[in-house]
């Protein structure tokens, strides 16, 4: 357990952190959920717009830093290629 006012501060923070960042990841895998239906029931069209909608949801979590730049760029390329393949 923190002992000093400092680190009492810090257990604060991260853990409301903590509680961000778990909101925004769970809010990331809806859109990609999403995505993935759209492309399990070969509807093109809505695979597409619900890509269109996860690809920024990614990018943002990617600048509030939830995930890697890497990560989320390879997520949204190997969706983006297994939507191109639907048609």
């Amino acid at each position: 357990m923190a002992n000093t006012p400092q680190a009492k501060k810090r257990a604060r923070q991260n853990e409301s952190r903590f509680a961000i960042n778990k909101a925004r990841r769970s809010r990331i895998r809806t859109f990609l959920r999403k995505v993935e239906e759209a492309i399990a029931s070969g509807d093109k069209e809505a695979a597409t717009a619900a890509l269109r909608a996860a690809q920024p949801e990614l990018m943002r979590g990617v600048t509030k830093g939830v995930f890697h730049k890497n990560t989320a760029s390879r997520k949204v390329s190997r969706l983006a290629s297994r939507v191109k393949s639907l048609g």
